[in-house]
C-alpha cells in the first residue's frame, strides 16, 4: 500500500490510471480536492466529493489550476497526444491525473507517454473473483519500483 500512499500525498507528478479504475481515481481525486487544490477536467466519468473544486473545461484554456484529470489520452489519434504531451511537459509541476477506461499494462511502454509519467496504476478485474492493481513508478520511462495488490471478492 506504500505506493498508493505514494500518490494520494503527491503534491506534483502524472499519474496515469488505465483499466476502468473508476474507484481508485475517485479517492485519488477526492484525496487532492480536499486538501483544497482545484482541478480541471475534461470529462469526469464518476461523481466527487468536491464538485466546487472541479472545473470542466478544455486543457487549452489559459487558466492555470493546481491540477488536472485527462480523461482518455491512450485512446486519441497520435497528433493529439502530441498536443498533450506538450501540455504535460508544460505544466509538470502540478498534479495530472491520466484516466484511461482501457486496460493498458505493459504495452503503455510502447507508447511516448511513459516518457511524462511517474506513476502507472494498471486495474484488472480476473474473473476469477479477484481484483488485480499493478502500480509502477516510473524514471525517465523506465520502470524503478513495482507494487501489485489483490484483492477478492
Amino acid at each position: 500500500m506504500l505506493m498508493l500512499k505514494e500518490i494520494v500525498n503527491l503534491e506534483r507528478g502524472v499519474i496515469l490510471i488505465t483499466g476502468d479504475a473508476k474507484k481508485l481515481a475517485r479517492i485519488f481525486l477526492n484525496a487532492w480536492l480536499s486538501k483544497g487544490k482545484l482541478f480541471l477536467a475534461e470529462y469526469l466519468p464518476f461523481e466527487v466529493g468536491y464538485p466546487e473544486s472541479v472545473f470542466i473545461g478544455n486543457i487549452d484554456e489559459t487558466i492555470k489550476l493546481d491540477g488536472y484529470f485527462l480523461y482518455s489520452l491512450l485512446s486519441r489519434p497520435k497528433t493529439e497526444r502530441k498536443k498533450y504531451y506538450s501540455f504535460i511537459s508544460n505544466h509538470d509541476d502540478r498534479v495530472i491525473l491520466i484516466y484511461e477506461p482501457k486496460y493498458f499494462k505493459d504495452s503503455v511502454f510502447k507508447y511516448a507517454i511513459k516518457d511524462f509519467i511517474d506513476y502507472l496504476v494498471a486495474y484488472k478485474r480476473e474473473t476469477m473473483g479477484m481484483e488485480r492493481i499493478d502500480v509502477y513508478k516510473l524514471e525517465e520511462g523506465r520502470v524503478i519500483k513495482k507494487e501489485t495488490y489483490i484483492r477478492r471478492f
